[in-house]
Parts: structure tokens; C-alpha cells; sequence
């Protein structure tokens, strides 16, 4: 029934405007809140494969002692094999940019001892130039890169019997300016290292760069020689049954060590805390994802809902597991299941939660009721 006393004012007409206005931002608003009240796992199989409408492949499967992903094993790689058969500890071989020492029994003035004298030229030793040569007094230029300091030591010493009657010298390197290697990443000193007399390993490397920083993921290393990459890791080489002291570097060689930020888990949904989870050296499980995510949320998480997304790109579908962690008996199970890089561990939210969500999202309009009412 209509109030025929009832006559609108310029500022009744104003609140009725608004108001509508209002019920219509939040009844829009209220739909698209309902259509997406967070994230959900949606309408899967229990088991068995199936097409999204994104067009990927999933298969979805219960985790199970039967379903249980075996261990990984650490593949021995043919190439990181040939690169570990090939590589075996050298006597130092001189190179180009090297500065020797000399000394000669006997000749003081042809020593490159420091104890002959400031006004000895050869005091601070014999540069090998970019040829590969020094100069030496007497018998002027001889090659000595690419040669052990016994074998330029003998070449030498033949020589200087023309003109010497006892020559014995005594041949060193003192600076190491011609075998270098560089290392960079994840490292608490990066930058480009001498390769001295005594073999350098990976291991060695590494330990020269201060080892790697917190955030270094000393399992995820790449090793570039002559145009090449070899992927290595601590760990890895461990399980083949090796280890980075049995890579012996190179000149120019250069290593990078990967940031752990490559090697992680992404958790969503109802966690205690939402960050992504590197993965160690040492490996990590679904419990400890569920630990280190500090639980699931009491409030609001669905215990009988969680879901891991291990995504392959060279395999035809995507595996999507589930657990029921409400029992015990299932941490049991996710203690054994191994997390892998860029894992998706995702919690449900209970129905309840997802309803108050939606409740929350419209208790606005009831503002707008009241105000209409008020006309």
C-alpha cells in the first residue's frame, strides 16, 4: 500500500539514491565474493585421470603406501661420470703471467733471491711473458709455459752448462698469475681465484669463497668448462657415490652456486603461515612442510583436504595427491613423501569457514536495509 502522505524531500530522495547505489555495490559485490571467496580445490575425481578446462592433463590419486612416490635416487649423469673419470690431480704446469724464482748457487748476481739486494734487476724474479718465455741472463729467451718446474727446471739447468760450470738451479713459483678460475652466486666471496701448485677441487672452490651463504644451495651448482655445463651437487655426488673433491678445476673454469630460491616449496590455503619452503640439502618431507608452515590454521583448515601439485613438464600430466591428516597414522605417511622443487602443498578451507566467508562479504548490505528502512 502506498503512503499517500508520504512526500519526498530533495534529501530523503538523496538517501534513496544512495542506498540503492549502496545495495547494488554490495550485492555485486557479494556475488563475485560468493563466485570467489578464496581459493578452492574444486570438484576433483577421487582417483583417475582428467582433462581442466585449461586443457592440462591431471591425474589424481589418493597417498597411500601403494601411491607413495618412491625415494629419489640420484642419477649418475653420463656426463658429471666422464667429467669425474677425467679428471685427476696434475702437477702444476707453468703459465703465461707467472713470475718465477730462480736462484743459482753461487752467482748472486743472477739470483732472484731477495736477498741479494734491492739493486739486483732480477730480484722480483722472471715474468713469464704472453709467449710463454722469460728472459734469462746469459742464454736470453726460453720457454717455460706449459712445462712442470722439474721439467723447466731441467731444460734450464742443461742450458746454463755452456756457460756455468756447477749450474744447479733452484726453480719456484712464487705468484700464480696464469690459471684461474671464477666463481660467483650464491657465495660469500665471489671472484676470480689463482690456481696454485696444489690442485684445486670443487669442494676446495667453494670452501675458497667462504662457502655458501645461508641462502646458497650448495646441491644446485653449475660448472662451466670450454662451452660446457655440468650440473652438479654436494649432496648428489655423494649419493652416486663420489664427491666434489674428485672434480679437479681448470683454467678458466667457472662455477655458480645456485640461490636456494630455485629450490623450494610453495604452500597455500589454510597454513599457521604462507611462504614458500626451500629445500635443503638434506631433503624435506611433507610433515616437515606442515611443521615448518607452523600447522595447519585450527580456525579455518580442512585436515581431510590436503593436496600436493607436482607439476612435470615432460611428462604428458600433472600429479595431484591428497591426504587425510586427521589420523595419526598419516604423519607417518607424509614423513616418507619427498618433497621435489617447486611442489604446490595446498589446505582446504572447511565448508563452514568458506561459508562465513561469504556471510562476512554480506553483512555490508545489511547497513544498506537499515538505511532504507529509515525512509
Amino acid at each position: 500500500m502506498v503512503n499517500k502522505h508520504f512526500i519526498p524531500t530533495q534529501n530523503s530522495s538523496k538517501k534513496l539514491l544512495n542506498a540503492l547505489c549502496l545495495s547494488t555495490v554490495v550485492f555485486l559485490t557479494g556475488c563475485a565474493t560468493t563466485i570467489n571467496a578464496g581459493l578452492q580445490s574444486g570438484d576433483l575425481p577421487p582417483n583417475g585421470t582428467f582433462v581442466a578446462e585449461n586443457g592440462i592433463r591431471f591425474n589424481v590419486q589418493p597417498l597411500n603406501l601403494a601411491t607413495l612416490p618412491p625415494k629419489q635416487v640420484a642419477v649418475r649423469n653420463d656426463d658429471v661420470t666422464r667429467l669425474i673419470q677425467s679428471s685427476n690431480p696434475m702437477n702444476y704446469r707453468i703459465a703465461d703471467g707467472d713470475i718465477l724464482s730462480i736462484e743459482l748457487v753461487g752467482y748472486p748476481d743472477i739470483s732472484s733471491s731477495s736477498s741479494a739486494g734491492s739493486s739486483n734487476p732480477y730480484a722480483s724474479g722472471f715474468p713469464v711473458d704472453q709467449q710463454g718465455f722469460i728472459q734469462f741472463p746469459m742464454i736470453g729467451r726460453i720457454k717455460a709455459s706449459g712445462l712442470s718446474v722439474p721439467q723447466f727446471t731441467n731444460i734450464l739447468s742443461a742450458r746454463l752448462q755452456k756457460y756455468l760450470k756447477y749450474a744447479d738451479p733452484q726453480v719456484k713459483v712464487i705468484n700464480y698469475r696464469g690459471n684461474k678460475f671464477f666463481i660467483d652466486g650464491a657465495v660469500r666471496q665471489p671472484g676470480e681465484f689463482n690456481i696454485e701448485d696444489a690442485p684445486v677441487t670443487l669442494y676446495g672452490a667453494i670452501s675458497m669463497a667462504g662457502g655458501a651463504t645461508e641462502t646458497g644451495d650448495s646441491n644446485n651448482i653449475i660448472l662451466n668448462r670450454n662451452g660446457k655445463s655440468y650440473e652438479l651437487g654436494l649432496q648428489s655426488l655423494r649419493e652416486m657415490g663420489s664427491s666434489a673433491n674428485q672434480i679437479y678445476l681448470q683454467d678458466g673454469d667457472s662455477i655458480h652456486v645456485n640461490s636456494q630460491s630455485r629450490n623450494r616449496v610453495l604452500v597455500l590455503g589454510e597454513f599457521g603461515q604462507i611462504e614458500p619452503i626451500p629445500i635443503l640439502e638434506q631433503g624435506l618431507s611433507l610433515s616437515s612442510v606442515l611443521g615448518e608452515s607452523r600447522g595447519l590454521n585450527a580456525s579455518t583448515a580442512d585436515a581431510a583436504k590436503i593436496y600436493i601439485v607436482r607439476d612435470n613438464k615432460q611428462a604428458q600430466y600433472t600429479n595431484i595427491y591428497y591426504v587425510d591428516m586427521q589420523t595419526i597414522t598419516s604423519f607417518a605417511l607424509a614423513n616418507r613423501f619427498e618433497m621435489q622443487p617447486n611442489d604446490i602443498v595446498y589446505v582446504d578451507p572447511t565448508g563452514l569457514t568458506r561459508w562465513n566467508r561469504v556471510i562476512s562479504a554480506l553483512l555490508p548490505s545489511t547497513s544498506a536495509a537499515s538505511l532504507i528502512s529509515d525512509f
